[in-house]
């Protein structure tokens, strides 16, 4: 739309919903928590100050009725939910660590009705007419809450109820066909389960999958999953195969998935789970899509229902992205600025390579995927930057290197690494890092360690991906491996007076379950079985990395000579550069044949978050103890009964 049309335009009734109780929803333990209740604070606080609030018609919350909520939830989940407020800590603390990824407190059940009753609201009033649009400021999210139970921060699914209360409470508004988006950077599991049958809603999904390693870690977010019975090809999802992933891909998207579809579906009215962790900035998203991005995708949805959209906030825990994102979007909405500027950026290869999956896949269903795309328009791509995997990641890390509250710096950190690409003579990119990385590679490797492992990589297969790259079984994700891909040249086995105990939620590598940690401090009354590899310090350094983040610039080595040097009287030696990660305590265990025995854990102030309930002990799942069983049991130290029972004890055992 050009600046006459919106100066020529009439003013557009668009709807602001907020209420202050929703911040009665906080993590006791877990005071920095990103799903915190500042998070809807900043966007109000955005809006009041650049006046766009002003220009809205704002309202209060309100809460959702349970005949409504048991549109998509069962009785046993309202009931749990209402009465959560009503329990003590004690409760809280052990609902925690049963369900996946939420928190609970005394706010939690009031602050779900009012979310749920918001989205509720606003949606009516724009399918009646009242508004032309609206957003939803809420929380908690929504979108991962399943019919039975509570999971991804989310308690209610409150774009689902929304939906399914205008399909069958309100047929009088003829609301038949509807379209929810979800561009939250994790896959919506929840809204998905819902309306897999229906075809009275067409539910698209953009999202982050990594072939099933990131969160929810699952297939439910594949390309592949359509839908079924009469809701069959009504389901779309578009997974994203790695992080980075901006403007481009997100329009390409757009452009060739979405709107393509959204033409032939032809709704009545369009929801969004507005989740903003795909932004720049975000610490868990590992995205970088800008505010001119999400408005632009906005705009082009306008088309759509006579402009009938309802946003409902979902995930962004960035405060200053996802308060300007969100300013952006509502300005497309009352549509008084007009959208400036281009992208020059191309999509990543693997996002063309996407499309073609998601537009075959469903090309027997939507007339507008039959034809193929030309050649000329996906071979305009730009080439990504594969980077490690790490165990440490989990749905709160999965794009470890958290960055600052800068926005300024964020932009700066996503686009400086290209900025550093430099091409060879035309026979490919290097880049700078990988030149000055050569001199201490050079060094180290000639420098021997033995590698002690207490965990999975006791297994030798599994530590080999650590060097080789590859997985073993029970693995959900490959690892890239080591530069100097040389087996070690000694093993043996040896044990330590330190604790092995589980801890942890969850991994990217091997899905729901703790995994192994070594108590740092030594205790004579404990007894640890530790398979010790001899393998290089350049080795050491890239196996501490894919332990510890999924990015790092190997300019220069996390653990080098004068830690080396310095860590038989030190004890242990923190890498600091990945020091977000769970295994970055580099641990001194003595010596074999003069060469030094050093393992990675977690640091002491861990051990006292484990104790203390902050951070989750749990047992390791069933291939995770199957790993280390049979690592136990190929080396030779324990029969498989002892060795069961010995990672039975250490799991089941309090700190």
């Amino acid at each position: 739309m050009d600046s006459d049309s919106f100066r020529s335009s009439e003013r557009r009734r668009v709807g602001l919903i907020y209420d202050e109780r929703m911040k009665k929803h906080f993590d006791p333990i877990e005071k920095d928590h990103p799903e915190s209740p500042d998070r809807i604070y900043e966007i109000w606080n955005k809006l009041q100050h650049s006046e766009i609030a002003q220009r809205c018609t704002v309202m209060g919350g309100k809460e959702a009725k349970d005949e409504h909520i048991s549109l998509v939830h069962n009785r046993k989940h309202i009931d749990f939910i209402k009465s959560i407020s009503s329990k003590q800590e004690k409760f809280w603390k052990e609902m925690t660590m049963k369900y996946n990824s939420v928190y609970f407190n005394q706010g939690s059940s009031e602050a779900a009705y009012i979310s749920a009753g918001c989205v509720i609201e606003v949606a009516e009033k724009v399918a009646e007419g009242e508004l032309d649009s609206a957003f939803a400021i809420v929380r908690p999210p929504g979108h991962h809450a399943e019919p039975n139970q509570p999971m991804g921060f989310c308690l209610f699914n409150n774009v689902a109820i929304a939906t399914q209360y205008l399909l069958d409470k309100r047929a009088d508004l003829g609301i038949k066909k509807i379209l929810i988006i979800d561009w939250d950077v994790h896959h919506g599991n929840g809204t998905q389960k819902m309306f897999w049958k229906d075809p009275r809603v067409l539910f698209f999904s953009v999202h982050r999958h990594d072939f099933g390693t990131f969160y929810p870690c699952d297939e439910a977010g594949s390309h592949k999953m359509i839908g079924e019975g009469p809701g069959k090809g009504y389901n779309i999802n578009v997974p994203w195969e790695h992080g980075g992933c901006g403007d481009a891909d997100y329009l390409a998207v757009w452009d060739h998935v979405l709107i393509p579809v959204a033409k032939e579906f032809c709704p009545d009215i369009v929801l969004i789970s507005a989740g903003f962790d795909a932004a720049i900035g975000d610490p868990l998203g590992g995205c970088c899509v800008s505010p001119h991005g999400y408005a632009v995708m906005l705009n082009k949805l306008l088309e759509f229902a006579g402009g009938k959209i309802v946003m409902a906030l979902e995930g962004g825990y960035n405060k200053v992205s996802i308060a300007n994102s969100v300013q952006a979007c509502i300005e497309v909405l009352l549509q008084q600025k007009p959208i400036i500027g281009s992208s020059e950026a191309y999509p990543f290869e693997s996002t063309w390579r996407v499309i073609r999956a998601v537009r075959e896949k469903l090309s027997s269903f939507w007339q507008s995927f039959s034809e193929r795309l030309p050649v000329k328009v996906t071979s305009m791509s730009s080439p990504y930057i594969q980077v490690v995997s790490s165990d440490s990641e989990d749905e709160y890390n999965t794009f470890s290197n958290r960055v600052s509250q800068d926005l300024e710096k964020d932009i700066e950190n996503v686009i400086q690494p290209f900025s550093d690409l430099k091409v060879n003579d035309g026979t490919g990119i290097t880049s700078q890092a990988s030149t000055n990385s050569h001199t201490w590679r050079e060094e180290l490797s000639k420098i021997d360690i033995w590698y002690a492992t207490f965990g999975s990589n006791m297994k030798l297969s599994r530590f080999l991906c650590y060097i080789a790259g590859g997985q073993v079984e029970g693995m959900r994700k490959p690892c890239i491996g080591s530069l100097d891909k040389s087996k070690p040249k000694e093993i043996k086995w040896e044990s330590f007076p330190h604790r092995l105990f589980f801890a942890r939620e969850h991994t990217a590598t091997w899905g729901p379950g703790g995994v192994a940690f070594l108590h740092p401090e030594s205790n004579s009354d404990e007894k640890a079985y530790l398979c010790l590899y001899r393998i290089t310090l350049e080795q050491f350094n890239d196996v501490l990395l894919q332990e510890n983040t999924s990015s790092f610039d190997m300019n220069c080595p996390l653990f080098d000579m004068t830690d080396l040097q310095s860590i038989e009287e030190r004890k242990c030696v923190p890498a600091e550069a990945v020091k977000n990660g769970w295994y970055h305590n580099v641990l001194y265990l003595g010596k074999e044949n003069g060469i030094p025995i050093l393992t990675m854990t977690c640091r002491l102030s861990d051990v006292d978050n484990f104790k203390s309930g902050k951070v989750g002990m749990r047992k390791p799942s069933k291939e995770y103890a199957n790993t280390l069983i049979r690592g136990l049991v190929e080396g030779k130290q324990l029969s498989e009964e002892k060795a069961t029972t010995y990672i039975q004890e250490a799991a089941s055992r309090a700190l």
